[in-house]
């Protein structure tokens, strides 16, 4: 995988498929995999980048740091030509005498700058290449189990205020792009008027096309599109079933999840339309649910995660197929009689 595209406005070029670190992030936290091996995360770090991944996606939440030391070690054991772009985010802050309590979305000024300088220290740089607000502010908790993302406290900093702190980091030096996770297109476009938004990062998947609107949003105003969980968290892979969620460990965030509990049967109707597809083009069934996301006009990359290198050669070739209109078909014919997920059934 050598093909790179244009990152929006920027001066920098990407890979389609970039490492998504969150997995590997390792237990301890509310929104932990379950156990990781470090040495194993690294090596599969350095397995995408060798076969040609050029960015890795991490946060500060991530483990509650731990994250972006491993993807620090990662990198710092590169040669220098073969450093891939690393992008993080802030905004997602943690109590760290309660490290299984839900994280509170607080994007004040002086959070947000210390947030940078820890993130800097960790990931052992001088300056991230995209820096990202993971969630709108709303001074309240972050709660994926429950479904929901927290009430509006009194207390939460405007988008007005938060983002021309992200464009002042970026006038410094200390960043070099800037972009909006999980974001609507009211607040992307409240954004634009204060300082251009390099890019955007929406969950995207067959299962999950709620952000269409706001990858249309960002095609028309050459705003960059980094979707995440194109796999859907593991449900996309093929690999899933009610007996392995059943299975899943205790410390593992999906057993809470409506994905995996309410919404699975549907989900996994989705999964299995992938299947032939999938045999049909040569390749594995991540591959063709990747391969989906990124037929949808707008998308610059997609995000996957791995905690292992043998989990990277199941999705690394995805860039390289291309779905036929019976392919989108197929899927949209899955997604409609399922009921899976929410927006547009295809591209």
């Amino acid at each position: 995988m050598t093909d790179t595209v244009r990152f929006g406005r920027t001066d920098m070029e990407i890979t389609r498929l970039g490492f998504g670190s969150w997995a590997v992030a390792g237990p301890g936290w509310k929104f932990g995999w379950g156990a990781t091996d470090d040495a194993e995360s690294i090596e599969a770090v350095r397995h995408a980048v060798r076969s040609g991944v050029n960015w890795i996606d991490t946060a500060a939440v991530y483990g509650l740091g731990h994250s972006e030391e491993l993807v620090g070690k990662a990198v710092a054991g590169l040669p220098e030509s073969e450093r891939p772009y690393v992008f993080t985010k802030a905004g997602l802050v943690w109590d760290p005498a309660d490290p299984q309590a839900a994280p509170r979305r607080i994007m004040k000024p002086a959070s947000v700058r210390r947030e940078l300088e820890d993130s800097l220290r960790r990931l052992g740089v001088e300056r991230i290449d995209l820096y990202q607000v993971h969630y709108p502010d709303t001074g309240e908790s972050l709660e994926y189990a429950g479904g929901g993302f927290g009430a509006v406290s009194p207390n939460a900093t405007p988008l007005e205020e938060y983002w021309q702190v992200m464009a002042d980091l970026k006038a410094e030096g200390k960043v070099r792009a800037i972009g909006l996770s999980n974001h609507s297109v009211e607040e992307l476009e409240a954004a634009e008027k204060i300082a251009h938004v390099d890019a955007i990062q929406p969950p995207f998947s067959a299962i999950n096309r709620s952000a269409a609107a706001e990858i249309a949003w960002a095609r028309g105003n050459d705003t960059a599109v980094i979707g995440y969980s194109p796999l859907q968290s593991g449900l996309l892979t093929g690999a899933f079933s009610a007996e392995r969620v059943a299975n899943l460990p205790a410390d593992d965030w999906r057993l809470g999840h409506a994905d995996f509990t309410t919404g699975l049967a549907a989900n996994l109707q989705v999964a299995e339309a992938l299947r032939p597809i999938a045999a049909r083009h040569g390749v594995t069934v991540p591959e063709a649910a990747i391969a989906w996301a990124l037929a949808w006009p707008g998308i610059t990359g997609a995000i996957v995660g791995a905690r292992t290198s043998a989990q990277v050669d199941g999705w690394i070739g995805a860039a390289e197929v291309t779905l036929t209109q019976d392919d989108l078909d197929a899927v949209s014919a899955a997604i409609t009689a399922s009921g899976a997920g929410t927006g547009p059934a295809r591209p």
